[in-house]
């Protein structure tokens, strides 16, 4: 994974995402936020299929944005950690929890890295153990939480445009 120098370096974390068209949104988003990378951990749908082709049902949603924006896999997201940790990376999750905080007062230090987890499961508690910071975006309505390529994009853009 070739990085591109940046003001802040920042990570997106993709763990167990079940949907190709989030992911791909999330690149997206990445994208117009100059996100460093994305880390792909578990089962999260790549950008490209087991022959090395572009995916097009991921091109769908990402627009071209799964070219220019840095990935790499990880099976195991605790492959995904150590690479973050050896960086002194500030690792953010989004997650619904007890003790989460309100996602627009995070002050990441940067390097910073944002895990975002599986659409019906979250993030493991394990992984959450290992965060410095849990943040969530509260609802009024009914629904309980937003679309996962949803939250990534209103946490993303109101902690990152400060």
């Amino acid at each position: 994974m070739k990085l591109t120098p940046r003001n802040k370096e920042v990570f997106i974390v993709l763990h167990n995402l079940r949907s190709v068209y989030n992911v791909g949104s999330i690149f997206r988003t990445a994208d117009c936020l100059d996100v460093s990378a994305i880390l792909l951990t578990g089962l999260s749908p790549l950008p490209v299929d087991r022959f090395g082709r572009w995916r097009k049902d991921f091109a769908k949603t990402a627009l071209g944005a799964e070219r220019t924006v840095a990935w790499k896999h990880f099976p195991r997201i605790s492959q995904a950690l150590r690479f973050l940790k050896s960086r002194q990376t500030f690792i953010v999750a989004l997650e619904q929890t007890a003790n989460a905080g309100d996602y627009r007062k995070i002050k990441p230090r940067y390097p910073a890295a944002f895990i975002f987890g599986n659409e019906v499961l979250g993030i493991p508690r394990a992984v959450l153990k290992q965060c410095d910071a849990v943040a969530e975006i509260v609802t009024r309505g009914l629904k309980e939480s937003f679309n996962v390529s949803v939250a990534a994009g209103i946490a993303l853009a109101r902690i990152l445009n400060r």
